[in-house]
């Protein structure tokens, strides 16, 4: 996924001696010719919140930035570092949708590619089955978020899903079992 040479495009800078030597070396790791660093380039994590209302209609958001500007995406982000899955989970629900995760249920996790500013990242995408404080009063609280949808099971089209890490965490809950 990460060998397309996207990364060794983009970087080529060495972060310890400032030689431009970064090469890549497999899939993972760019090292640097000139002073031998080694920059191992692992998925980040990101959480993902599938919560459904009293009607059974899932929880979808509207992305309002690229990447995937306009297409569905699910309450999540980007764990940040000294975070837990969990806790970052609970922020990003909080500060997307405004609700506050009130259990939560590991559901499975999925790889992923987010390309940002002409970067292309690995990520893991771990989803969770998330209950809720009032998912009435469920609404875009960033920029993010353009719209928060609630879908009927028979209304969810997986090709909307800005991911298709999300899109098969969603075909798997729906189906019943874990991702």
């Amino acid at each position: 996924m990460m060998a397309d040479g996207v990364i060794g495009s983009v970087f080529r800078y060495c972060p310890k001696c400032g030689a431009a030597a970064l090469r890549m070396t497999g899939g993972k790791l760019l090292r640097c010719g000139s002073c031998g660093c080694e920059l191992y380039l692992n998925p980040a994590a990101a959480v993902a919140a599938l919560i459904v209302d009293g009607r059974g209609q899932l929880l979808v958001t509207v992305r309002g930035k690229e990447p995937g500007k306009g297409k569905w995406d699910l309450p999540g982000g980007f764990v940040d570092p000294g975070e837990s899955a969990e806790e970052a989970l609970r922020r990003e629900v909080r500060e997307e949708v405004g609700l506050e995760v009130t259990a939560m249920q590991y559901l499975g996790s999925h790889p992923n590619t987010y390309e940002y500013m002409g970067v292309r990242y690995a990520t893991l995408d771990m989803g969770f089955s998330c209950q809720v404080t009032d998912v009435s009063k469920a609404g875009a609280r960033e920029s993010d978020v353009e719209a928060v949808l609630f879908k009927a099971r028979r209304d969810i089209d997986l090709d909307q899903f800005a991911f298709r890490s999300l899109a098969r965490l969603v075909e798997s809950y729906l189906a019943g079992g874990c991702a």
